[in-house]
């Protein structure tokens, strides 16, 4: 009996109807304690709902999680060879399916941390693949269940952005490149993340220089 085709998009898209998996299982909601606890997991000096001149401190101090630290390559990497000192056990590959898996990480992560905002890059939270295309349709499936997951948790994105200066494409500049190919695909890539922001309720979008 062959799998229906509504099942199937929802398991491509990763809306398949599964458990939630627990990825830092023992881990609990980090909370205030004073600066007296002896918990290393809880803030000492941090309280969210403290009261500061009419504000919470949540709304002074609107942190957000970057996910290219925090989630992608550059998290446990020795900065003097390039080498991942070590891989997590949701980062398989570079596939589709482990981008889609980081969603779910990142979102436990942030509602445990108590953290109300996070931020990205384009290619953080998407695998570039063989063409352009093939990147935009990345894009769109995972920000499709980035924004199932704020909406489920009410976590916010505070800015989004494109990276224009990673890939060796842009070894010249962007906006500024004398390769009108490289200049089209910067383009592109910002239209997009624009696109993606306001998909995502971002309060910010950041053009980041890079080079």
């Amino acid at each position: 009996m062959g799998v229906p085709d509504a099942k199937r998009a929802r398991v491509a898209d990763g809306r398949a109807a599964a458990p939630a998996k627990e990825h830092f299982p023992g881990i609990g909601k980090v909370k205030y304690e004073g600066p007296d606890s002896a918990n290393p997991m809880a803030f000492k000096y941090y309280n969210a709902d403290e009261v500061l001149m009419g504000k919470p401190m949540r709304e002074w101090c609107r942190f957000a999680v970057c996910w290219w630290h925090t989630f992608n390559g550059q998290m446990g990497t020795d900065p003097f060879s390039s080498s991942r000192t070590h891989v997590r056990p949701w980062d398989k590959d570079d596939s589709l399916e482990t981008y889609l898996a980081r969603v779910d990480v990142a979102f436990e992560f942030f509602q445990k941390l108590g953290v109300e905002y996070y931020c990205f890059h384009d290619v953080d939270v998407a695998p570039q693949g063989a063409s352009l295309d093939e990147f935009m349709r990345n894009l769109d499936v995972v920000t499709d269940k980035m924004l199932r997951k704020q909406q489920e948790t009410g976590v916010k994105l505070l800015w989004a952005t494109q990276n224009l200066f990673s890939h060796t494409r842009y070894k010249d500049g962007a906006a500024t490149s004398p390769d009108f190919d490289a200049f089209a695909y910067g383009c592109a890539q910002t239209k997009k993340m624009l696109e993606v922001g306001k998909k995502l309720g971002a309060a910010n979008h950041i053009f980041w220089g890079g080079r």
